[in-house]
């Protein structure tokens, strides 16, 4: 009797797994079907209308028009960091992908170690002023020995928010807001910031934030037509239609 019973709890254990790894291969199958699922090496994936890359100096040379042959609608390019540095290929980055056809937006690396106007000046002395560009992106992220002690939020805002006013006020609209679920849980949570589009790296798995514009959903990929000490590439989509990017960051 005893070991009729036992054999009974392990038939519904064994089923319960079953039923448990069905459910678990559905929903891949059904988030992979809508795209909300990316592998890192997969350019322009079919699901999504809208699909970029990001690159700084460490990509080297560019040759954008070999990107835009591979489905690239978009880059956000690196122009500056902090108050002083600058990328030294932003010009001819921006250039190049303008005339590929190629939609470019830049980047600010957010230092969390000088005041938010100058780095905003800094951004501005980069950074033209140029029809159908994507709005200026804030990269906030942590790095150096912030990556084990944090900056405390108030510090943090006070730099971002006049960063941001004074670029939305250059360029004429609101910047996109570049982050990892540690930033943006740390510092961008509330109603302050909720009107700012947002960026967010995310891995393979779409982003678990209430909203989000663009998703970055690959550090590691590799394409034709860059020669630089950093030999893989970030990909991304645009979370919606080719129209609606069209007119994304326009007013």
């Amino acid at each position: 009797m005893l070991l009729r019973g036992f054999l009974r709890i392990l038939r519904w254990i064994a089923l319960v797994i079953l039923i448990l790894t069905a459910v678990v291969l559905l929903t891949v199958w059904f988030l992979r079907w809508r795209g909300l699922i990316l592998f890192s090496h997969e350019p322009n994936p079919a699901q999504w209308e809208v699909f970029g890359v990001d690159v700084s100096s460490y990509q080297g040379m560019v040759d954008w028009p070999v990107l835009a042959e591979q489905g690239v609608d978009f880059a956000f390019i690196k122009a500056t960091e902090g108050s002083q540095l600058q990328d030294r290929q932003f010009s001819q980055n921006w250039a190049g992908a303008l005339q590929a056809g190629v939609r470019p937006g830049a980047y600010h690396f957010l230092s969390y170690d000088s005041p938010g106007d100058t780095q905003a000046d800094n951004f501005i002395s980069m950074v033209p002023l140029t029809d159908g560009m994507l709005p200026p992106v804030v990269d906030i992220e942590f790095y150096g020995d912030y990556l084990e002690h944090p900056p405390e939020k108030a510090h943090v805002q006070s730099i971002l928010d006049p960063l941001l006013a004074k670029l939305e006020s250059h360029y004429g609209r609101k910047p996109i807001l570049y982050v990892t679920y540690r930033s943006y849980y740390s510092y961008l949570t509330g109603s302050k910031y909720a009107s700012y589009p947002i960026w967010c790296s995310s891995p393979t798995i779409f982003p678990l934030l209430p909203r989000w514009d663009f998703w970055q959903y690959s550090h590691s990929a590799r394409l034709e037509g860059y020669q630089g000490a950093q030999p893989l590439i970030d990909l991304n989509i645009f979370r919606g239609s080719r129209a609606e990017f069209d007119a994304f960051g326009l007013s």
